[in-house]
């Protein structure tokens, strides 16, 4: 059974799950879907085609699934998918996709949004996520699984931030970020590996020392960074090597490291 606030609005059409809670004022629109066992703080809006998981904790002040931020838009048929069990705080602000971009924002699972962060249209996000305070994903950014993303954040639209990436907070981010790394500053570049997620995530210590060796070869060797990203990709079957270097082959943006 769930606990719906007499003052809260739950317009025709929309779908609530079992053991849910709205609390006082909230509006759901009547394309909204919300799974099993979500709470949903006073204040909050969530409207549009959105669907939203089971066990979520969605806290006052809230507005998901509201039109992209995007002068192109046209009112074309576009959602936001939220998974399980995220934490999404006050004056979070999500918004669905766009025709250019899929017509999808989608997020994973586990991810904590601390307060006034922003995922904007089109945006994917994986899983097991931390976004500090005022962290702004602008349109199209893509976040793998296990990324630290630090307050007072931009990340600049069309980027991607690998897996186990942590970026410092009041950085700028512009380019990519390949998995495993460590970047701040503005502009933000790498400034080595996170070790510490590493260490808290991998279960050998020999992947951690793989990963390190194929940082320094790929980075700090002076050569083209493609070519010794592809000549990994030939000559070591490490699948974490293989990922960093796959995602320095794939970048779309560049990266931004110190050249040698």
């Amino acid at each position: 059974m769930s606990n719906i606030h007499k003052t809260a609005i739950i317009e025709d059409g929309a779908i609530i799950g079992e053991n849910v809670t709205i609390g006082a004022f909230t509006i759901i629109g009547k394309d909204v879907k919300i799974g099993d066992g979500t709470s949903i703080g006073s204040h909050t809006l969530i409207e549009g085609k959105t669907t939203i998981g089971k066990n979520n904790q969605i806290f006052s002040h809230a507005t998901l699934g509201s039109i992209p931020q995007d002068l192109k838009f046209d009112g074309e048929d576009v959602e936001l998918i939220i998974g399980d069990n995220n934490k999404i705080r006050e004056y979070t602000l999500f918004n669905p996709g766009t025709k250019g971009g899929g017509s999808i924002t989608k997020i994973g699972d586990n991810n904590l949004f601390m307060g006034y962060t922003h995922v904007a249209h089109d945006v994917i996000v994986g899983n097991n996520c931390v976004f500090a305070n005022v962290a702004t994903l602008a349109g199209h950014v893509e976040i793998d699984d296990n990324v630290v993303i630090g307050g007072l954040t931009p990340i600049h639209q069309f980027c991607k931030i690998g897996s186990n990436v942590m970026v410092a907070g009041g950085s700028v981010v512009t380019q990519d970020i390949p998995p495993f790394c460590l970047a701040e500053g503005n502009r933000a570049v790498l400034r080595g590996l996170n070790l510490n997620g590493l260490r808290r995530r991998f279960d050998n210590r020999s992947d951690i020392d793989e990963v390190r060796k194929a940082y320094k070869a790929i980075f700090e060797s002076g050569n083209p960074i493609a070519d010794v990203a592809n000549d990994l990709l030939e000559n070591n079957d490490n699948k974490y090597v293989q990922e960093l270097a796959s995602f320095v082959v794939n970048t779309k943006r560049g990266i931004p490291f110190n050249r040698k």
